[in-house]
């Protein structure tokens, strides 16, 4: 009988030990490519639930975990700058201290705090940068990281609750990876998708274009097996460099290639351009 009891009490044990219900602050979790850089985030949400947020439920000037629970951590793969500022790679805690017009935003070396550190070490701040609080055109319930308007060099990292949002704008080295990715590849063996994509780089950031122009020959060299976007983008930039006989002769073998295909966008594209410059 005690052996009965003994079982059905480590198994009785067990099944509340494995017992799962819902958090009241959920955990999120964002990974982003911005450019070359990737950017991590993990941080848990609480709700507003009814309650007043500002100034209510988190003071006005004083620290918060920006979140709830354990630190909201986000990790930079690279060497960023965070307005303006440069920041090593590496992984942070993010606290921060709320105002009505603004915040500041404090990254902090050590993070395996539960809330605050206790005591707060002003030697592990690594970086501390003030932004703008604006009101949301919209409410949010629950706490929100966001990492948006992107573009090969830059990111937003907004921070969204209740009827506040306050935006805190990142660089990442991306120019200086492409380019030395750039020679690396090119003083080697490139493919002539190596030769596109440098050359899409180039044009995307208003760089060279007659260099961009030499790439996308070498990769279209071969017209034959040449993909109809690789044409696309040859015959762009030749009527950019005001070769239009050329861009009319590329564009007509991009849309044969792009109808074969099947590849309405670019049949589209195409007929649109041959259309501007008079060959349709």
């Amino acid at each position: 009988m005690k052996k009965i009891f003994l079982f059905l009490l480590l198994t009785t044990s067990i099944t509340y030990a494995q017992l799962e219900t819902p958090a009241p602050s959920p955990k999120g979790i964002i990974k982003q490519i911005v450019g070359l850089t990737e950017v991590n985030i993990e941080y848990s949400r609480p709700s507003t639930q009814g309650r007043e947020v500002w100034g209510g439920l988190v003071p006005y000037g004083k620290h918060w975990r920006t979140g709830a629970n354990e630190n909201t951590v986000i990790t930079f793969k690279d060497d960023v700058l965070v307005g303006g500022e440069k920041l090593a790679a590496g992984k942070y805690a993010i606290y921060t201290i709320p105002n009505k017009a603004n915040w500041e935003v404090i990254f902090y070396k050590k993070t395996n705090n539960w809330g605050l550190p206790q005591p707060w070490d002003e030697n592990l701040v690594a970086l501390s940068t003030g932004i703008r609080a604006e009101k949301s055109p919209f409410l949010i319930e629950t706490f929100t990281i966001m990492i948006n308007n992107l573009t090969h060099n830059t990111a937003d990292i907004a921070f969204m609750w209740s009827d506040v949002m306050a935006v805190l704008p990142v660089e990442v080295p991306t120019e200086e990876k492409t380019m030395h990715n750039i020679k690396e590849v090119m003083s080697k063996n490139p493919t002539a998708g190596d030769y596109y994509k440098a050359a899409s780089y180039f044009l995307e950031e208003g760089k060279d274009i007659e260099q961009a122009y030499d790439w996308l020959l070498k990769a279209t060299k071969n017209e034959k097996k040449a993909p109809f976007y690789f044409l696309r983008k040859r015959a762009l930039v030749e009527a950019e460099l005001g070769l239009k006989e050329k861009a009319i002769k590329t564009a007509k073998l991009s849309l044969e290639k792009a109808k074969k295909a099947g590849s309405d966008d670019y049949v589209r594209l195409n007929e649109a351009s041959l259309k501007e410059w008079g060959a349709l």
